[in-house]
C-alpha cells in the first residue's frame, strides 16, 4: 500500500514532492542562504545526530536573514544544547512503547487509536518528541501494516482513528486515501483525524487531488494543524488553510510552548487571532514533552499558566486553547490551564 517517493523521479513528481526533494539538508547551505555565521553550521553538523537538518524552502523563506535568534530558525537549526544530558529528559518521554499493541498502532486513550503512518516529515523540528523514533512506522512494511489494520478492525471499542507519524501528508494522495478507505470500512469507526504540519511548512501539499480524496472519505474527517508562531503563516499558508476549510474539513490547531519561540503573550495572541481569522479553532497548547535533546526549549509550567491567563484577558474564549501536558500512562491529557 505504501510507496516511498523517490526524489529522482523528476518530472513525475508533483509540485509539493519537488518542494520536499529540494529541501535544505546541509547546515552550511542554510547558513549561507540566511547570512548566518559559519560557526552555526559547524555546530549543527556536530550535534544533529539521526534527526538531520530538513527545512523546505517555503518555510525557509519566512526566516529572517542574519538573525540567529529568529523563532522559526530556532525550531529547525541544531544547536549545541541538544547534546546536553539533562535529568528528567529521555528518549521516549511518553513511554509509547507501553501503548503499542502492535508495531505502528498506538492506543493511549479510550475509544481512539493512532496509526504511525510514516517516520518521514516535511520539516525536522528540533523539539520533536519522536525524534529518537521509538514508534515504528508502517510505510514500507506491508506485513506490519496488515497486522496493525487487522488489530484495529477487531477492536470494536475504537471509534476514532488518528493518522500521525512523522507526517501522514508526506504520503502520496492515493496511498493516504486507500488507508482512509480501509479504516472507514471498519465497524464502529466514526471519525478520522489527521495530524499534520505539512500545510504550514509546505502549503503546496494542499492539492485538488488531496481535497477530492478527503471529501470521498465516508467518515467525519478532522485535521489538526501544528503551528507555533504567527510568522509561520504567510499568504500561501493562509490560502492552503482556506482551501481546506472551504472543502468542509474542520481545522483545529495545536502548538508547543517553546522557550525563545512563542513564550510571550503577545506572540501567542497574534497567532491565535490569526488562526481564528482563518477559521481554525485553537485546540491545544502543549507543554514540551521532555525528550532528550530538547531541554533548552522547556518553559516552566508556572509561566505557561500565566500566559494562558493573559490570553484570556485579551481574546474571546473560543480563541484560547487548552494548555495541556501529556502524561505517560494517563487516560487523558492533563489540563494545566
Amino acid at each position: 500500500m505504501f510507496h516511498r517517493a523517490d526524489p529522482r523521479e523528476g518530472a513525475a513528481q508533483s509540485g509539493w514532492q519537488t518542494v520536499l526533494a529540494e529541501a535544505v539538508t546541509d547546515p552550511q547551505e542554510l547558513c549561507r542562504i540566511l547570512a548566518l555565521p559559519a560557526v552555526l553550521a559547524e555546530e549543527a553538523h556536530r550535534v544533529a545526530g539521526p534527526l538531520r537538518l530538513l527545512v523546505p524552502r517555503p518555510y525557509l523563506d519566512r526566516i529572517r536573514r542574519g538573525d540567529p535568534d529568529d523563532p522559526l530558525l530556532r525550531q529547525v537549526l541544531p544547536i549545541g544544547a541538544e547534546s546536553e544530558v539533562v535529568e528528567g529528559f529521555s528518549r521516549d518521554p511518553l513511554r509509547e512503547d507501553q501503548a503499542t499493541f502492535t508495531p505502528g498502532l498506538l492506543s493511549k486513550y479510550r475509544g481512539r487509536s493512532l496509526i504511525v503512518t510514516t517516520g518521514r516529515c516535511g520539516v525536522h523540528c528540533r523539539f520533536c518528541f519522536r525524534r529518537h523514533h521509538p514508534a515504528p512506522a508502517l510505510d514500507g512494511d506491508e506485513d506490519r501494516l496488515e497486522r496493525a489494520l487487522d488489530h484495529l478492525a477487531r477492536d470494536r471499542s475504537i471509534h476514532e482513528v488518528i493518522l500521525s507519524g512523522g507526517d501522514p501528508l508526506v504520503l502520496e494522495d492515493d496511498v493516504l486515501c486507500k488507508l482512509a478507505e480501509r479504516v472507514s470500512r471498519m465497524e464502529g469507526i466514526r471519525r478520522l483525524r489527521i495530524h499534520t504540519r505539512m500545510p504550514v511548512v509546505v502549503p503546496q501539499r494542499v492539492t485538488d487531488a488531496l481535497l477530492a480524496g478527503i471529501r470521498q472519505v465516508p467518515l467525519a474527517v478532522v485535521m489538526v494543524l501544528h503551528v507555533n508562531h504567527p510568522a509561520e503563516i504567510d499568504g500561501d499558508v493562509a490560502q492552503a488553510i482556506g482551501r481546506l476549510v472551504d472543502a468542509g474539513i474542520p481545522l483545529l490547531s495545536q502548538s508547543v510552548l517553546l522557550q525563545g519561540v512563542n513564550d510571550q503573550c503577545d506572540i501567542l495572541a497574534e497567532l491565535y487571532e490569526r488562526l481564528i481569522d482563518l477559521r481554525v479553532t485553537p485546540y491545544y497548547l502543549h507543554q514540551l514533552d521532555r525528550v532528550s535533546g530538547a531541554a533548552h526549549f522547556e518553559v516552566p509550567e508556572k509561566k505557561g499558566v500565566e500566559l494562558i491567563t493573559g490570553l484570556r484577558a485579551l481574546l474571546p474564549g473560543y480563541a484560547v486553547p487548552r494548555y495541556v501536558r501529556d502524561m505517560p500512562g494517563s487516560l487523558n491529557k492533563q489540563v494545566l490551564a
